[in-house]
């Protein structure tokens, strides 16, 4: 295992090699600011809610438009309400925050839930020759019958997809001074299914609403710096294979590099939101045209629409410039001996070899705030091959049943006084960071496997340090 900075994540850093050893143990003051000049200063419930802080006073009132639209329900067609009418007929929720709970990150399904929310389920089935042109722009074949994701919630008069249910097996794992950690193996079912059976191939992958925080920003990194990271034949040594996803862009009618969603499967916020009003509420958009419903469900093609399209081209923007400009919030304790300890610790397991600390945004981003930024989001927005145990074995473009998209770490340490609860991974298994770490097989077998030689104190500081982010 390499447990020394590789010259690339040096560069990133902006480290030479005799330099890095003092700056991971010495507090640099520009790590405060994750998000550059867009970074705020709030901590407590609403600390994901807030406009870049560099917003200019007039693009603050566009800001709270598109807010508006993100927070509010859709209603039912026809509706009085025509602005926000056409809401199904088959959907996952009504309002884009039922999901990104205040903004913050979903999680799987209490036992009683009726409705599953802010956790949905991904269908597809094995491709064959036959499907490479559907492959190219959609990166799944959809189940025939229930489409490319499962919809739990309808209007009345329409049978819903049917219930989501998780329930966990106990899987223990051992820290080298003997300590024990409980973790839960997620079992997933799909019950009281409404138009008959799936395909006896189909694949299933549950995915929790992620964090909108910095997405803008996330976008503005420029594709050269994301493509120069990747290492699939890993000619470093460290067993680290990343690798960009290339997946269909809409609007540019061609393969770009993907970086948002669980798997990197959408090219850009605009895509990335598109697919959510048409997926998770049925509502189409000048993106997305048409419905979710497919063929085999003819209750859901005979129900009133709200017009085409029914997120109309401005409402789409402000939504759009809203979800890119929810602001990052400020490190907490950065400076503090326990947290530079554990950031050491971070960087001794090689956790920075997929969670690249830092990067700059470049020129031309979408909006003028978030051009030119030093943000420390702590991914690199690249697949990586993360072992059987986190698997859905669900290919999405290029990337396998085992891929997952390295998730952004920054504000990670609010979740709970955000979201009401510490539930993380891309299905919300892991209910804590401590469980989430120990998830971590593949290519991050060998820093897994370094944390759990840490003793009891190392283990605190490396959690603080997480907490800080």
């Amino acid at each position: 295992m390499k447990v020394f900075l590789s010259a690339c994540v040096l560069s990133l850093l902006g480290l030479s090699a005799a330099q890095a050893t003092t700056a991971l143990s010495e507090f640099d003051p520009q790590e405060r600011f994750s998000g550059g000049s867009a970074t705020v200063h709030k901590f407590d419930a609403n600390a994901f809610s807030l406009p870049s802080a560099n917003l200019a006073p007039t693009r603050r009132l566009d800001f709270s438009v598109g807010n508006s639209f993100f927070r509010s329900p859709w209603v039912i067609a026809p509706a009085t309400t025509t602005a926000r009418d056409g809401l199904g007929p088959l959907f996952n929720t009504n309002a884009c925050q039922n999901c990104h709970i205040k903004d913050g990150r979903g999680h799987p399904p209490a036992p009683d839930a009726i409705n599953a929310v802010s956790m949905l389920v991904r269908l597809s089935i094995p491709a064959t020759t036959a499907d490479a042109a559907l492959l190219a722009q959609k990166g799944i074949v959809p189940e025939p019958t229930y489409g490319g994701q499962f919809q739990d919630m309808a209007i009345p008069g329409i049978a819903p997809e049917g219930r989501v249910r998780v329930t966990y097996t106990a899987v223990p794992v051992t820290f080298a001074d003997g300590s024990v950690v409980e973790l839960q193996q997620p079992n997933l079912q799909l019950t009281d299914l409404g138009y008959g059976p799936m395909h006896a191939q189909t694949l299933f992958s549950a995915r929790i609403a992620p964090p909108m925080i910095g997405l803008g920003l996330l976008e503005a990194i420029t594709e050269e710096d994301l493509l120069a990271q990747q290492d699939p034949d890993d000619l470093d040594g460290d067993g680290i294979r990343g690798r960009a996803n290339q997946v269909w862009s809409h609007e540019a009618q061609a393969l770009q590099v993907g970086r948002f969603g669980w798997k990197a499967g959408q090219p850009s916020m605009r895509q990335q939101n598109a697919d959510a009003f048409f997926n998770d509420m049925g509502l189409s958009t000048p993106l997305m045209a048409g419905t979710s419903c497919t063929a085999a469900q003819t209750d859901c093609l005979a129900a009133p629409q709200g017009g085409e399209p029914e997120v109309n081209e401005k409402i789409e923007a402000q939504v759009l410039f809203y979800s890119r400009n929810l602001a990052v919030p400020a490190r907490r304790n950065a400076d503090d001996a326990q947290v530079l300890k554990g950031k050491a610790l971070f960087h001794q397991a090689n956790c920075q070899g997929c969670h690249t600390p830092r990067f700059v945004t470049g020129a031309e981003a979408a909006e003028p705030e978030l051009a030119n930024q030093v943000i420390f989001p702590y991914t690199d927005l690249l697949l990586h091959d993360m072992g059987e145990g986190l698997a859905d074995q669900r290919p999405e473009f290029q990337a396998s049943g085992q891929d997952w998209r390295t998730p952004p770490l920054w504000g990670i340490g609010l979740t709970q006084v955000v979201s009401g609860h510490t539930r993380f991974l891309h299905d919300g298994r892991a209910r804590d960071i401590m469980e989430a770490v120990l998830w971590h097989s593949g290519e991050a077998e060998a820093s897994k496997q370094q944390v759990l030689k840490f003793s009891q104190d190392d283990r605190q500081a490396l959690l603080a340090f997480l907490n800080s982010l």
